[in-house]
């Protein structure tokens, strides 16, 4: 779950939503600077489900009772997280091998890149035992698409590679929108056509539960992109979980949308 801390109280997204914003960015993405998405529909449809594994969790989500919310997806411990994730492939496989092969990739390149997880003996065994699990899976899918007369050309380590980033960049775009951020952010290691580069987003303007940001260099095919996506406000704290799941299930659904334009190349 993300959190977005407002006047009213906390905007609660959940993490099946915020990858479906993730999936919209996919749709408008692309420009002569950032090339294409190949294959176009299985990338966009592995950025939308990439986070397939949380909505179990979702349905029940645990109430950090330091804070009084619901956990963001920051706060659950190792084997938690470890268990989220080890039923994403299963449940996006029946979507297709080359989404449930990004959705895997995701989920190994977010160990790979933060490593909070390497604070006790127990869960670098837990993590590790995880990854050797989803390698070998990745292994096996890669395979089988080789050998696919239509795949194969995206079954490339380059083309995976490059799609894996896609999916990545558009996973910390979404959280950067339904978070909120004020200032600037950058997001770094954006594929572009003949390398990597870094995106500079300024935020111009947040009214209401509207906001307006610049995006510079641009990476979308038309010069703007409206974005829509939903969550619900808690307007207090709990003590007691089931109340807090009982809030979270009444009629508190705020819309939100994001303007996203072009900043100075």
């Amino acid at each position: 779950m993300l959190h977005r801390l407002t006047e009213k109280g906390l905007i609660c997204i959940t993490q099946p939503h915020h990858a479906w914003l993730a999936g919209q960015l996919a749709l408008c993405w692309g420009n002569e600077q950032f090339g294409t998405l190949t294959p176009r529909v299985e990338v966009c449809l592995g950025a939308e489900i990439h986070d397939i594994g949380w909505l179990m969790w979702e349905q029940s989500p645990t109430l950090n009772r330091e804070t009084g919310y619901p956990h963001k997806f920051t706060e659950l411990v190792t084997q938690v997280h470890i268990d989220i994730w080890s039923s994403a492939k299963q449940l996006a496989m029946p979507m297709g091998r080359y989404a449930a092969l990004l959705v895997s990739m995701h989920g190994t390149g977010l160990y790979e890149r933060f490593t909070s997880w390497q604070n006790s003996a127990s869960s670098i065994q837990i993590v590790q035992d995880f990854l050797k699990r989803e390698y070998e899976f990745q292994e096996k899918l890669i395979d089988t698409l080789i050998h696919d007369e239509y795949y194969a050309q995206y079954a490339t380590r380059e083309v995976i590679e490059r799609n894996q980033k896609l999916v990545a960049t558009w996973d910390t775009l979404s959280i950067l929108l339904c978070q909120r951020f004020t200032g600037q952010q950058e997001v770094t290691q954006v594929p572009t056509i003949n390398g990597t580069i870094s995106l500079q987003l300024t935020l111009r303007e947040n009214k209401n539960n509207c906001d307006r940001i610049t995006v510079s260099p641009w990476p979308f095919r038309e010069s703007e992109v409206n974005l829509v996506y939903e969550g619900r406000l808690l307007s207090s704290t709990f003590n007691d979980e089931q109340r807090m799941r009982d809030a979270l299930m009444q009629d508190c659904w705020v819309t939100l949308s994001t303007t996203l334009e072009s900043g100075k190349d």
